[in-house]
């Protein structure tokens, strides 16, 4: 007689409970300093703290590998969500690395997560049985360096010019037509070195930028790459960049300059092309600009352009995110060229610099922006790594492209250094 196999009781999975909550007006100031998540622009979006679930992975297949462990992971959830927006139940925060043979993308599921968009507001908890309104509290202040000391990174000044100059001659060659080259410095600070105090003041800086942090990726970029809600489907590309002067008549005048700028308009060209063609295998009714605006920063000037689409297809934005990365404003343009070139003559590994970042739900909607005006913090060594990369096209001169990554690395600094 054939003996019955024993019957293995399910395992439970993650209660996850939503539920609405009065105005908490500054997300960011709710955050402990302890694991903290957040995706925040002009004082709408998400932040959260703990850590319910945790995923590293590397190589060509991590978004895929990502959305597997994901859906899992979601299909063994309890949910009891009486908000039902997007971003509401089940959401996951994630910041991948830039290149598939190198670096660890991380993805984070946060045990307590505060929303706000649009009038409304809500917090989420995962394995806990009490009302999620009563982990709602006011964090404590966040401590500031005592004093920040900045050295080079992994390349100097002139050797990441020669690093540009190769590039042009590359270019002018005819090997590709445009390659972005990113440098490092590093920030050793002394006292506690907390990553929200960089969060608020970038928050505070740049409003209209995305704020985020991602397991010690902390930054504020000004680049979506995509949003999807619904079927509605965005990007905003950026290529071509102006440093501001602080005077709005010059300011104005180098805005004009930007946009009739033969070598910033044909960098920013490649890139939305790249955009375009990606999000057209699962969009339709594409919108995009003949010709880009100019989007003013607090520090810089850039070319701007807002794609949108209607979702042909049922990708999910990870999905979308996967389809879109590395696009010619990070990488370049061929991309395998660009690829390789980077590769062989940047000097640094990127890790999640240029990756995408951002948050996606049980739904599939969510937001992710090309991880800009960044740095990796490392509390514990009290070390910030800081990055800032240039488009490179027939028309780059090394001497700019060193002054307009200088520009770009501002945010960080003046973050980090504020008081």
């Amino acid at each position: 007689m054939t003996q019955a196999a024993p019957v293995r009781a399910l395992q439970a999975g993650p209660v996850i409970r939503t539920r609405p909550i009065a105005d908490p007006h500054t997300l960011l100031e709710r955050l402990p300093a302890e694991d903290p998540v957040a995706w925040v622009r002009n004082g709408e979006g998400l932040v959260g703290w703990g850590v319910a679930a945790r995923l590293e992975v590397r190589g060509p297949e991590r978004f895929s590998r990502a959305h597997r462990w994901w859906t899992q992971w979601c299909e063994q959830a309890e949910v009891d969500d009486t908000v039902a927006m997007p971003g509401t139940g089940p959401v996951a925060f994630g910041s991948f690395a830039f290149d598939p043979e190198s670096g660890t993308s991380v993805v984070v599921v946060p045990k307590v997560i505060i929303g706000r968009k649009a009038g409304q507001a809500w917090i989420t908890t995962i394995g806990t049985e009490t009302d999620p309104r009563r982990m709602l509290r006011a964090a404590s202040v966040p401590d500031q360096p005592t004093a920040v000391r900045w050295s080079q990174g992994s390349r100097s000044p002139i050797e990441w010019q020669q690093s540009v100059a190769d590039a042009i001659g590359r270019i002018t060659g005819g090997e590709l037509d445009k390659v972005v080259l990113a440098r490092d410095v590093i920030a050793t600070v002394d006292g506690v070195l907390d990553p929200r105090h960089l969060l608020m003041n970038l928050a505070q800086r740049y409003p209209s930028c995305w704020t985020f942090s991602v397991d010690g990726l902390v930054g504020a970029t000004p680049e979506l790459l995509v949003r999807r809600t619904g079927d509605l489907v965005t990007s905003r590309v950026l290529a071509g960049t102006v440093r501001r002067q602080g005077d709005d008549r010059a300011d104005a005048s180098l805005a004009e300059a930007l946009l009739g700028s033969g070598k910033d308009l044909e960098e920013h060209e490649y890139a939305v092309h790249s955009v375009a063609r990606a999000l057209g295998h699962h969009c339709t009714d594409l919108e995009v600009p003949e010709r880009p605006r100019v989007l003013a920063l607090a520090n810089v000037q850039h070319l701007a352009t807002d794609i949108t689409g209607r979702l042909a297809d049922r990708a999910p934005a990870l999905a979308l995110a996967a389809a879109l990365h590395p696009t010619a404003a990070v990488c370049g343009t061929p991309t395998e060229r660009a690829m390789g070139l980077i590769r062989a003559i940047e000097g640094m590994d990127r890790g999640r610099y240029a990756g995408p970042v951002g948050w996606f739900d049980a739904n599939g909607d969510g937001e992710f922006g090309i991880a800009l005006r960044c740095a990796e913090v490392d509390p514990s060594a009290r070390t910030v790594r800081s990055f800032a990369g240039c488009g490179i096209v027939a028309g780059s001169d090394p001497a700019d492209e060193l002054a307009e990554s200088a520009a770009k690395l501002v945010p960080i600094r003046d973050a980090l250094e504020s008081r």
